[in-house]
């Protein structure tokens, strides 16, 4: 592995700051001290721009290069925190209660940060390099924001790139795969409005906990019995709620969950069979139930040359053995998708080596990993810019 001389000298300063963020995690659009964290450093880094409040807590900046070019190559890191209960051990675990970077999302961001710091030091490359930090990409729509107030009419980029650190891969492999690369995903969220009664005179009721609990098992039959096996789908139910006394049959249950695809006819088909098992449901029991599907991750779509520029990019950093074009599709989801709607791109996957699963208590990034992702960004800006002669 031959992380970049440049950004290894200051590797202590990026862990030093990835510990400060995680210990002050903020969920999304409230990433105030992180956002003023990001600029601080950026202004201090010597970056030409920066621009804050884009998306609410958005933070963009822009560094140019020492040759002339028009060219510029978007860089995008993640902020925000998760709503988790943190039980990682580290001595610098989180100070904010209910919060906790369970995703690496404060890697990411000093993953670009030391990006910045070497390409405005540096500044070897040709055209103009944007580094985006956005929020809210928990579900809550950051990448979306941020588009509708102006990203890339404010600055405009050719192509761009992203990354997320991985502990299920070996410390330092790199990944990226074409096309459809992470999953689209739909939330839902289900109300099923029956009659309360007494718990000891159940008959008078319409029991919406024995209804929602047969809906949840009709809703398996998505999956199972309408999607053809060639094109995955994962259906989740992941809340239930309903009730709040020993003796009483309620009026209503809650049901939500999530849907995560790779193809769009499946995912309308998906929503259409769901609509008509409710209103099934609602016929039979002579009950209401409202059904409320919204999509809220675009499928990750991985432009293909560039795909293997990003890899390239990695291999120089990372050893040719350890940079691959994968053809694993993962069923998480990632609103980077939204940029690489409108901006062409390629999003990696970093292994590193922590052991616990992402979106746990129990998480931990491994900081070695922070100077390698810093290296790969700046990298990728040095080979798709190259100075002239150079």
């Amino acid at each position: 592995m031959t992380v970049l001389p440049k950004i290894e000298a200051f590797a202590a300063d990026l862990t030093a700051i990835r510990q400060d963020i995680h210990a002050h995690p903020e969920l999304g659009f409230e990433e105030v001290r992180t956002a003023g964290i990001v600029a601080e450093k950026l202004r201090a880094y010597g970056v030409d721009e920066v621009h804050e409040g884009l998306g609410g807590t958005g933070v963009v900046g822009t560094i140019k290069g020492t040759g002339g070019g028009n060219r510029r190559v978007g860089l995008r890191a993640d902020m925000d925190a998760l709503p988790i209960v943190e039980d990682s051990g580290v001595p610098y675990a989180s100070t904010n209660p209910g919060r906790m970077h369970a995703c690496g999302h404060d890697g990411h961001t000093t993953m670009l940060l030391g990006a910045a710091r070497y390409l405005a030091e540096t500044r070897d490359f040709d055209g103009t390099v944007v580094l985006i930090f956005q929020p809210a990409e928990e579900g809550l729509g950051g990448a979306r924001r941020m588009l509708e107030e102006g990203l890339f009419e404010k600055f405009p980029c050719d192509e761009i790139y992203g990354m997320h650190n991985d502990p299920n891969s070996e410390p330092g492999v790199v990944n990226v795969t074409p096309g459809a690369a992470m999953a689209g995903a739909a939330f839902f969220d289900i109300t099923v409005k029956g009659t309360g009664s007494h718990a000891a005179m159940p008959h008078q009721s319409r029991d919406p906990i024995v209804i929602g609990t047969a809906l949840v098992q009709q809703l398996q039959s998505v999956v199972s019995r309408n999607t053809p096996p060639t094109k995955p789908i994962v259906l989740s139910v992941t809340k239930f709620n309903a009730g709040s006394a020993y003796n009483v049959v309620p009026d209503t249950a809650s049901i939500a969950g999530t849907i995560r695809y790779f193809h769009e006819d499946v995912i309308e088909m998906a929503e259409a069979r769901m609509r008509a098992l409710c209103a099934g449901m609602a016929s039979a029991y002579g009950i209401e139930i409202e059904v409320d599907i919204r999509n809220v991750f675009d499928v990750l779509m991985n432009d293909p040359e560039l795909t293997t520029a990003y890899v390239e990019a990695a291999a120089s950093v990372v050893g040719g053995e350890n940079a691959h074009v994968s053809t694993e599709q993962a069923s998480g989801s990632e609103d980077f998708a939204d940029m690489l709607k409108v901006v062409p791109g390629a999003y990696c996957r970093v292994g590193h080596a922590g052991s616990v699963p992402l979106h746990n208590p129990g998480f931990v990034l491994d900081d070695a990993i922070l100077p390698v992702g810093a290296s790969i960004y700046a990298r990728i800006v040095e080979t798709r810019l190259p100075k002239v002669g150079g």
